[in-house]
């Protein structure tokens, strides 16, 4: 026979082992339960990649081609070379993540077939609008500005419209490189208006910050 201290303290540790056992198994059950699923609408919306602040700088360089020329009695003989070269310094600021304006300088020059040169330095400001695909970015813009020329010893100072499009590839989150193609449209009011009119094909590097 067990004496009644002993039924106790039997009692007692038998008690203590189930409480232990069953705390354990809580624990476990705790840490073995998944968590319930988390659904979100937000799942496939992407933060834009520009926001408004963003600035970019881009350097271009590359050919430019004459085109067509005009005045008041029709198509004037184009008496400049196929090709000419051009490049020019761009800085523009987004006021969202499309919208972005700026500002250009560049410069132009193209030789005639006589071997004369013939100079512009264009410089304006731009407004434009990106689209994004990816890592590719589709800027189209416009830029409304002067363009001061020099041929031999004359020189004029005209106005310059330039719309133009292009494409970049965003290489890293600092740089991305790119094509641009544009239209010079370049009238010079004067005794003899004359409307010129060019085609620019250039590669791009571009910064952001």
């Amino acid at each position: 026979m067990i004496s009644g201290k002993k039924r106790g303290f039997f009692i007692l540790i038998l008690a203590g082992f189930i409480f232990g056992a069953a705390a354990q198994e809580g624990d476990v059950y705790e840490e073995e339960e998944p968590e319930p699923p988390f659904d979100s609408e937000w799942d496939f919306v992407a933060p834009p990649l520009y926001s408004r602040g963003d600035k970019t700088f881009t350097i271009s360089l590359g050919p430019i081609f004459p085109t067509v020329f005009w005045d008041s009695e029709g198509v004037l003989e184009n008496r400049i070379n196929v090709a000419g070269g051009t490049g020019s310094l761009a800085l523009s600021y987004f006021l969202n993540s499309n919208l972005f304006i700026g500002g250009e300088l560049g410069l132009m020059f193209i030789s005639t077939r006589g071997k004369n040169m013939l100079f512009m330095v264009p410089m304006g400001a731009r407004i434009g609008y990106q689209f994004i695909l990816g890592r590719f970015e589709f800027p189209l813009s416009l830029l409304i500005g002067g363009v001061p020329q020099q041929y031999l010893e004359l020189n004029h100072f005209g106005f310059l419209l330039k719309p133009e499009a292009s494409v970049f590839w965003r290489f890293n989150p600092s740089w991305s490189f790119g094509l641009n193609t544009a239209w010079w449209f370049i009238p010079q009011w004067s005794e003899h208006t004359v409307f010129g009119n060019f085609v620019e094909l250039t590669l791009s590097a571009r910064y952001h910050f």
